[in-house]
């Protein structure tokens, strides 16, 4: 986590007066408490391991409660690389929602042609809907989150092949 994401953080605590967040990314975990303003920050030793080489199993159960897998950081930078795409990732921490209200139709499918400024979909956190909008002018090629799912900072939501 950089600097700059831990401050929004502390802005985020600040101005909904959470009495307390904590966020892990990876290996990295941040928790802010405001009791006095006192910030706890754990930053773990990096594991020396080596990587697996092999796929991690998963359990039947688990395909069905979450039937769409998250791409690791390396999987996006692959499929960006190879296709030339743009990844729209989540500004926060929510719940992802494609479409404005129950039973509405999405606000954009895979083949959508879009454009600088249209709503993509909706995250919500804290009670609060925050519209994420599209960057660049182009066609989504990929969706890589479900309705109603937790989304954590940084993931991927969209490919989008640019214009």
């Amino acid at each position: 986590m950089t600097l700059d994401e831990i401050r929004e953080l502390i802005k985020l605590v600040t101005e909904t007066g959470v009495a307390e967040l904590e966020v892990q990314r990876g290996d990295d975990r941040v928790r802010i408490r405001r009791a006095g303003i006192v910030q706890d920050i754990v930053l773990p030793e990096p594991d020396t391991r080596p990587a697996p080489t092999h796929p991690i199993y998963m359990a039947p159960a688990a395909h069905a409660a979450n039937p769409v897998s998250p791409l690791t950081e390396e999987m996006e930078e692959e499929a960006e690389q190879e296709q030339n795409l743009a990844m729209v990732k989540s500004p926060i921490v929510g719940t992802f929602y494609e479409a404005p209200s129950p039973g509405a139709p999405p606000f954009v499918q895979v083949g959508d042609v879009v454009h600088p400024g249209q709503v993509l979909c909706i995250i919500e956190s804290m009670k609060l809907m925050n519209e994420i909008e599209a960057e660049i002018a182009g066609t989504v090629v990929k969706k890589f989150v479900m309705n109603a799912q937790p989304v954590e900072y940084g993931e991927a939501l969209f490919a989008v092949r640019p214009q």
